[in-house]
């Protein structure tokens, strides 16, 4: 017996393409530095501390313009302080979507980081990072305190090396000096995903790029952080002039009233929409992918560690992917790491005590493991107000404010389950709708044998669950390419635009082979996928999907 009753699928697969549109946005701010900026009345205030020397840049799409950032590089007595702030804002299926993100980092004369403050706030509260490093040894010392939902965590990380900021590492490169052919190496802190990579920097030969409708002299640099290959001319001094990344974004010098002029066609909204598709060869179609309960496929181009794409229902075969249903899942030996998926981490905060007591409330009466998870699944769709975020999903922040999509059901609901004692993890892959897969996200929760103690149960299996789908458990569809918080969801973001996916074969439930009214059956079309998502409805749960 279920406390609560699932969205009509009328609702759900208008809802769904919603959320999982607005995941790609969610990532594109992590690979690029299209900083943004807060509302507009704050807007004045916030760009005041930027004097005549700051730097202006638009922010384009495909060509497009969405945004600007500004930053300058001030003197201090013991080296410099370099500040970063901008704004982005984009249309998503009808809705004006932006967020505020905001660098400060402190360095010394030679531009080695000392310490840094980071903020987002996509429009319900900001969440923050301070971090600051120092060297008592041989080892350096990050110290980092993450501030969302009104609490605060602090962490200390051992580091071989000092870290970069992106922030800083223009002018730590010019500061040694820009050589064409040389090679160097860094370890990038990502204060998005909160953790550090190594960046291969390549200075190629020095030219004249175009900007602020003149040419200025700079070195092209290639950059290649986490797979995502990056192209910036950068002048001797450390200034970038132009950027180009992966997905078609863009940024370019501009004067001040040029760089801050924003206009959003519709254009944008449909090329996202486009970028997040992988549309699939298939002999077969698929009408409702929860009748779906065995699904085969190829995937080609991605590089993706087997022991990703093994488990919780599928199995990988070099391409050949094959996903069960996961109803179908049974018992089997206990995962030996499942005790790590119960601890907190700096953006499941599981140890919150609101965090606790809402679980508590969610699970109420359920008896066992599977009763836990399925209540706490449906809890969490209908506590979110479904709207497209470009934030940082803390669970104690989405539990504040009550709002996000794919990423924010995900976040919330893992660190819900862990608070009760359910070992949970974040998949990071795609899901089929309307023709093609999208990215996505979405929990695995383990489901231990009930016939002992939580300590000494020999038996389980991890099973997918979709909160923002409301979906328990998940479809067959489920296609999982990683596993882990955003550190791990970055990792997908160079395979955008390169997956090539073929569908060998879909074994569906008795009786689902029901013809569709006017439409072909090899039809596969795409091109009014934005129509789709025309309602506005709202279910008993204050679910809410809004379209144009």
């Amino acid at each position: 017996m279920t406390l609560f009753r699932p969205l009509p699928r009328t609702l759900t697969r208008p809802l769904a393409f919603l959320v999982l549109a607005a995941w790609v946005v969610t990532m594109i701010t992590l690979v690029n530095r299209s900083y943004v900026q807060a509302s507009p009345a704050n807007l004045a205030t916030d760009l005041a501390r930027y004097g005549s020397s700051a730097v202006w840049r638009g922010v384009y799409y495909r060509g497009e313009k969405i945004g600007f950032t500004v930053s300058q590089t001030t003197r201090t007595d013991d080296g410099f302080e370099l500040q970063e702030d901008g704004r982005l804002q984009m249309l998503l299926l009808g809705q004006d979507t932006a967020a505020t993100i905001r660098t400060t980092a402190r360095v010394d004369t030679a531009f080695m980081l000392r310490s840094f403050d980071f903020s987002l706030d996509p429009g319900t509260g900001p969440i923050t990072l301070k971090g600051s490093l120092d060297r008592p040894g041989d080892m350096y010392r990050l110290t980092l305190a993450i501030d969302s939902g009104g609490g605060t965590r602090t962490e200390t990380r051992e580091l071989p090396e000092a870290p970069v900021l992106s922030l800083n590492l223009s002018r730590l490169l010019a500061n040694g000096g820009l050589v064409p052919g040389t090679t160097h190496t860094r370890t990038v802190l990502d204060p998005a995903t909160l953790q550090s990579a190594v960046m291969t920097v390549t200075i190629g030969d020095r030219g004249v790029v175009r900007a602020m409708d003149t040419v200025i002299p700079a070195f092209r640099v290639e950059t290649e952080f986490r797979g995502l290959k990056t192209t910036s001319w950068v002048t001797d001094t450390g200034e970038i002039v132009r950027e180009e990344s992966p997905l078609g974004l863009m940024t370019i010098r501009e004067p001040p009233e040029r760089a801050r002029g924003l206009a959003v066609p519709d254009r944008v909204k449909a090329d996202l929409l486009q970028a997040a598709a992988v549309v699939p060869d298939m002999r077969r179609r698929i009408d409702e992918p929860r009748d779906v309960r065995r699904l085969k496929l190829r995937l080609d181009g991605a590089d993706v560690p087997a022991e990703e794409l093994n488990g919780a229902g599928q199995t990988a075969d070099g391409h050949v992917i094959e996903i069960v249903d996961p109803r179908l899942l049974q018992p089997g030996p206990r995962d030996v790491n499942v005790e790590r998926y119960l601890k907190p981490e700096p953006l499941i905060e599981s140890d919150a005590p609101e965090i606790r007591a809402e679980a508590e409330q969610a699970v109420r009466g359920a008896t066992d493991d599977r009763g836990r998870a399925e209540r706490l699944t449906r809890y969490v769709n209908g506590l979110l107000d479904k709207k497209p975020t470009v934030s940082l999903p803390s669970a104690r922040e989405v539990l504040r404010t009550k709002v996000g999509d794919c990423n924010e059901h995900t976040a919330l609901f893992v660190a819900m389950a862990r608070s009760i004692g359910m070992p949970s993890r974040i998949a990071v892959g795609l899901v089929f709708m309307h023709g093609a897969f999208y990215y996505h996200a979405w929990p695995e929760v383990y489901i231990a044998d009930p016939s002992t103690s939580l300590g000494a149960r020999s038996q389980g299996f991890w099973l997918p669950v979709d909160p923002t789908l409301n979906q328990y458990p998940a479809d067959a569809t489920h296609l999982r390419l990683t596993r882990g918080g955003l550190d791990k969801q970055a990792v997908v973001l160079p395979l955008i635009g390169h997956l090539k996916m073929t569908v060998l074969d879909v074994e569906l439930a008795p009786g689902a082979d029901r013809p569709v009214v006017g439409r072909a059956p090899e039809a596969m079309d795409l091109g009014d996928l934005a129509a789709t998502v025309t309602p506005r409805a709202e279910s008993s749960s204050s679910c809410r999907c809004s379209g144009k």
